[in-house]
Order: C-alpha cells, then structure tokens, then sequence
C-alpha cells in the first residue's frame, strides 16, 4: 500500500472479490491505518477500495451472463444430490429477493463474491446492479477502513472481531451444507424403499 497507494488498495479488494481467501477484513483496515500515517489520504482509500468491490463484482457478474441459466440447469442436472427443481427454486427466490441479496450480500463474508454470479445469470438489470453493489460496498468499506484510521497501530483489534463473524458465518454455511445433504440421502434412501416395497406388493398380486 504504500507503495501503490489508495489505487493499490482498489486492486487488492478486486482481486479479493475473484479469490474470496484474500481477506477484505484485513486489507480495509490497513488501508485505514495507512491513511492514519498520512501515508494515504482517507476519502481517496474509500473511493478506490469501493471501485475495486464493483471492478471484481462485475466480473464475476460477466461470469453469470456467460455462465447462463441453461447452462446452469444442465450443470446441476449432473451433479450428485442436485435436482433441478432445487435450482428453480432458489431462481424464483432470487427474482423475489434479487435486489436486498446484492446489496446486504456485499456485507456478508463468503457470499460478497458468490452473490454476483446469480444476479450475472438471472440478467439483474447492470445499472441496478451496479448501484446496489457500490451503495452495499461503500457501507462495509467504510466501517473498516475508518476503523483502521481510528485505531491507528491498533488496526489488527478489527481482523478479531470480524473472524469471529467470518467464523459464525462459515458454521452456518458448512451446517445448512450438511442438512441439505443428509435431506437428500434420507429422501433418495426412502424414495428407494417405497419403490421397492411397491415392486414386491405387485409381485405377490
């Protein structure tokens, strides 16, 4: 950062959106510890951290358009555990919910980058995407790097208390994960059951 400046501060945040393990929740505050030195000047470390989150957001948007909702449905038709009602589903929930997805998505740690790709895919308007993707990273952008600014040599007190978030979020993600597949293998194992059981009642008529 010093090197670069604020507009290396924007570059690390895209990169952070296409690779989720560059974690924001230490870049953010060292930038606002930087601009604490004077080494960096503060309104220039928000403008360019929160280009950086639209930069890397539309890419990964660009990545949904490609991606397709066709394509999509034929890859989930593939994949283990997967039915394509479920996918149906979770694209009707986003044409409900799309817009408070996108914008209090940029301030929830894993689904900050993921959350591009289905609004890229279910064609989200790009000026409304745009719009709500720089309002919701200019609101978390900015609590960091002004709490790195405010706590000067004492930025890394953020970084705990934000993986202890980051934390709670990866339990919840990794266990609704898990319900999901386990709801799965019960209902193809008594799917299986009730299939069998039908066989050997038409066996013994």
């Amino acid at each position: 950062m010093e090197a670069m400046g604020a507009p290396g501060a924007g570059l690390a945040i895209a990169l952070e959106n296409l690779f989720p393990p560059l974690p924001s929740e230490i870049i953010l505050p060292l930038a606002g510890f930087t601009a604490s030195r004077g080494e960096m000047n503060l309104w220039a470390a928000l403008v360019w951290t929160t280009i950086g989150s639209v930069v890397g957001a539309v890419a990964l948007y660009w990545v949904g358009q490609l991606l397709g909702r066709d394509r999509l449905l034929a890859i989930a038709a593939k994949l283990p555990l997967v039915k394509v009602a479920d996918i149906e589903k979770t694209e009707a929930w986003f044409l409900r919910h799309g817009n408070k997805a996108v914008f209090f998505g940029r301030m929830i740690p894993i689904f900050r980058s993921l959350i591009s790709i289905p609004a890229g895919v279910e064609r989200m308007p790009l000026r409304t995407f745009l719009l709500l993707t720089t309002l919701g990273s200019a609101i978390w952008n900015t609590v960091f790097v002004v709490a790195g600014y405010h706590l000067g040599e004492n930025w890394e007190e953020v970084t705990d208390l934000v993986s202890v978030y980051s934390k709670v979020v990866l339990v919840a993600v990794v266990a609704g994960v898990l319900a999901y597949v386990v709801y799965r293998i019960t209902r193809s194992g008594g799917g299986k059951r009730r299939a069998s059981s039908s066989r050997s009642d038409a066996d013994v008529d």
